[in-house]
């Protein structure tokens, strides 16, 4: 079965097509993923612009769904099946995958999935490695999303914690305005913070000290097979404000005017190194200290760590150094499914179509969409 991945979530166009191999160990095969970036149209504005965005979708999707049936040598006519992200995402940006595809599916006769986007991104993980020991926890890291999953058995997430402010691409990105490092952050200071050093200055590793007082939101899984799960928090809103303080004394100790928030405080380059190294060793830890922790609670026989961030060199290395002192395997995707692509949306589709689901025509995009507790991927 060939399926053709569409994925419009948020600044990149991308199709990709996926095929099943009958192997049960390693199920399917990328036969192509192409990817066209808006990061330098966004760039000059420090942030992606939604209206820009979508515009730039409805020019790219035709010549980008070509490239990827082109290269993968799949014509029309042997596309079995089409998978679209449906959201969450900019809904301007989603209805320019979602009509494209609803219009493909029509004119085919092919059935269709709508895919949660986040689940596009755990099912990377299970494209680039097959299938990997469950129960899994897995963490979604990007810009828009930190949160952890449980994954008890293929096709099924459980939601058990996520940011209770920004995400941990998110703060990246906000950081590297503070220090004048540009648009996209986190590629920049992961690549700056290798020059740094990561304990010259004290940030703060945010804590959660007891349980939240108030109840569970509806969609954070609390209990499986009878088990009570971990609900687990991240926080980088704090990390993000002292950063700022940060920047802001020293300008104010090296005598320079200029607004701290938005890169006018400028350092000298060893100085904002080291910066940003202190700041990645504490996303770092705050990340895989919740995760590790929860892993050993569900007792996760793998983690898995998946999305933008999950590109990041320092998160892999300490994953990795982590998961063999404690005996746990972990599993990320290569470069080239970590960020928004279209091969883990035709994945998750391929998933949900394995477990004989299908979504109808008058389906629609969805800016704010949850993985339900005790189902897959939403119709």
């Amino acid at each position: 079965m060939n399926v053709l991945g569409i994925e419009t979530s948020c600044d990149e166009t991308a199709a990709a097509v996926v095929a099943t191999t009958g192997d049960a160990r390693r199920p399917w095969r990328v036969l192509s993923n192409v990817v066209a970036s808006q990061a330098d149209i966004h760039r000059e504005w420090g942030g992606v612009v939604p209206e820009v965005a979508s515009r730039q979708h409805l020019r790219d999707i035709c010549g980008v769904v070509d490239r990827a049936l082109t290269d993968a040598g799949t014509p029309w006519g042997a596309i079995d099946a089409l998978a679209v992200t449906q959201g969450p995402g900019l809904v301007g940006a989603l209805l320019v995958g979602v009509a494209f595809a609803k219009a493909a599916a029509a004119v085919l006769d092919r059935p269709i999935v709508a895919v949660h986007h986040l689940a596009g991104h755990i099912e990377s993980i299970f494209l680039e490695h097959g299938e990997i020991p469950l129960p899994a926890a897995i963490l979604v890291v990007s810009g828009g999303h930190t949160s952890l999953y449980v994954v008890p058995e293929p096709g099924i997430y459980h939601l058990i914690g996520r940011t209770r402010d920004d995400a941990a691409g998110e703060a990246y990105d906000k950081v590297a305005r503070v220090l004048g490092l540009g648009y996209p952050g986190g590629p920049v200071i992961d690549r700056v913070a290798q020059e740094g050093n990561d304990a010259a200055v004290d940030l703060p590793l945010p804590r959660f000290t007891g349980a939240d007082r108030n109840p569970a939101p509806a969609d954070l899984r609390t209990m499986l097979d009878g088990r009570r799960l971990p609900t687990v928090d991240f926080s980088f809103s704090g990390l993000k404000s002292a950063v700022l303080r940060h920047v802001q004394q020293r300008g104010r100790l090296l005598g320079i005017q200029g607004d701290a928030s938005e890169g006018g405080v400028p350092l000298d380059r060893a100085e904002v190194a080291d910066i940003a190294a202190s700041f990645q060793r504490v996303v770092v830890e705050s990340l895989l200290d919740r995760t590790f922790d929860a892993a050993q609670r569900i007792g996760a026989r793998s983690i898995g760590i998946a999305g933008g961030v999950s590109a990041n060199s320092r998160l892999r290395r300490d994953a990795l150094a982590r998961g063999a002192r404690a005996g746990l395997p972990v599993f990320v995707p290569p470069l080239s499914l970590s960020t928004d692509n279209a091969a883990m949306i035709a994945a998750a589709g391929l998933r949900r179509l394995e477990r004989g689901e299908r979504s109808s025509l008058d389906f629609n995009a969805q800016a704010s969409l949850s993985i339900q507790p005790g189902e897959s991927t939403p119709a």
